[in-house]
């Protein structure tokens, strides 16, 4: 049961996995507070999404990561964002890995969770 007390406290912070143990471009799935979270070092920063997609609840953290392409004003395609965009697996969804905005531009995203690194270790606030 959640109190007023701990709505005040704010998020509590949360183990994640030694620093070492997350190396660029991996991910690790956690359970914090019943909630399944998905920490992704994306060339060495660290982000938090919920693992459950905004379209139908699917474990989206367990997609691809990847990147997309874009055309320039004379239509010549860059490949962009690599390791960034995230796919859900069961219905290809893609989302922000960063902000955990759908990248259609539509009002679907997932939840995002703030990451610290203390003493080598990595904790999530939920």
């Amino acid at each position: 049961m959640t109190t007023d007390a701990d709505a005040e406290r704010g998020p509590t912070r949360h183990y994640v996995v030694d620093e070492g143990d997350l190396d660029e471009g991996e991910r690790v799935l956690v359970e914090v507070e019943g909630r399944e979270i998905g920490v992704f070092n994306v060339d060495g920063e660290l982000y938090a999404l919920a693992n459950h997609c905004a379209h139908m609840g699917g474990p989206v953290c367990e997609g691809g990561l990847m990147g997309y392409f874009t055309a320039d004003d004379d239509g010549d395609l860059r490949y962009e964002r690599d390791g960034e965009i995230l796919a859900c697996p069961w219905h290809g969804w893609e989302f922000d890995v960063e902000t955990g905005a759908h990248i259609a531009g539509s009002k679907y995203r997932l939840p995002t969770y703030d990451v610290t690194v203390e003493d080598g270790e990595i904790y999530v606030f939920a």
